[in-house]
C-alpha cells in the first residue's frame, strides 16, 4: 500500500511538471494559476473522475452512475467553496448574522477540497431520497497519513461528519452538528477506497439521528461505526 501511494505521488508529479519550476526543452510555460477564489475554481466540480482515482474509485463510481439513471439516486456535486445562495440560506438561520463576516467569506475554501488532486480527500457523495440515504465512496490520499500507512483518525471523522452531516441536510434543510460518537475498529490503509454509508433513523423535532458505517469495497472490513444528532436552524432561536 505504501509502494501504491509513492507510485501515486510519483504520477502526481510527473502531471504536474518537474521540481523547481525548470521548463522542459520544446515545453511552452503555462499560464499563471488564478487565485481559487475566481469563478472557473468556485464552479468546478471535484466530485467527479480525476486522474488520481484508483480503479475501485472509478468502477464504484460508474455503477452509482447507473443507479442515477432511474433517478432512485443523485450525484451531489462538489465545489472547493460553499455556493454563494447556500451561503445566505445558512446566514438566515443564524440568530445573529454577524457570526458569519463577509471579509473573511471571501478567501474560505472547504476542507475537504483544500488539498491539491490525489494528495488529501477524494470523494463522491450519492444520495437516495426515497431511503433516505447519503453513500460517500472515499480515496484517503497520502497527505491524510497518520499511523504510518494508513489514514489519520481525524480525516476518517472528517468524511464521516461530512457525510452524515450531508443526509441530515437533504432531509431536513439547514443543520449543524451536535454530537458525533465513533467506534474505530481498523485502520484505513492509505490510498484505499472505502465506502462511507449513512443513514436517516429518526427526527425528532429539529433533531435528526443518522447512522453510518465504513466499509471496505467489497463489503467485508468494517472500519469504523458512528451514531449523530443534527440539529435543524431554526431563524427564531440561537444556536445554544
Amino acid at each position: 500500500m505504501l509502494r501504491s501511494c509513492a507510485a501515486r505521488l510519483r504520477t502526481l508529479g510527473a502531471l504536474r511538471g518537474p521540481a523547481g519550476g525548470r521548463r522542459l526543452p520544446g515545453r511552452e510555460p503555462r499560464p499563471a494559476l488564478r487565485s481559487f477564489s475566481s469563478e472557473e475554481v468556485i464552479l468546478k466540480d471535484y466530485s467527479v473522475p480525476n486522474p488520481s482515482w484508483n480503479k475501485d474509485l472509478r468502477l464504484l463510481f460508474d455503477q452509482f452512475m447507473k443507479k442515477c439513471e432511474d433517478g432512485s439516486w443523485k450525484r451531489l456535486p462538489s465545489y472547493k467553496r460553499i455556493p454563494a445562495e447556500k451561503i445566505q440560506d445558512f446566514k438566515t438561520h443564524l440568530l445573529d448574522p454577524k457570526l458569519v463576516k463577509e471579509e473573511q467569506m471571501s478567501q474560505t475554501q472547504l476542507f475537504t477540497r483544500s488539498f491539491d488532486d490525489g494528495l488529501g480527500f477524494e470523494y463522491v457523495m450519492f444520495y437516495s431520497d426515497v431511503e433516505k440515504r447519503m453513500v460517500c465512496l472515499f480515496q484517503g490520499g497520502p497527505y491524510l497519513e497518520g499511523p504510518p500507512g494508513f489514514v489519520h483518525g481525524g480525516a476518517i471523522a472528517t468524511m464521516i461528519d461530512s457525510t452524515v452531516g450531508m443526509c441530515a441536510l437533504m432531509a431536513g434543510g439547514v443543520v449543524m452538528t451536535a454530537n458525533l460518537n465513533i467506534n474505530y475498529k481498523r485502520p484505513i490503509p492509505l490510498c484505499s477506497v472505502v465506502m462511507i454509508n449513512s443513514q436517516l433513523d429518526k427526527v425528532e423535532g429539529r433533531k435528526f439521528f443518522v447512522s453510518c458505517n465504513v466499509q471496505s469495497v467489497d463489503e467485508q472490513t468494517l472500519y469504523s461505526e458512528a451514531t449523530s444528532i443534527f440539529i435543524k436552524l431554526n431563524p427564531a432561536k440561537s444556536l445554544t
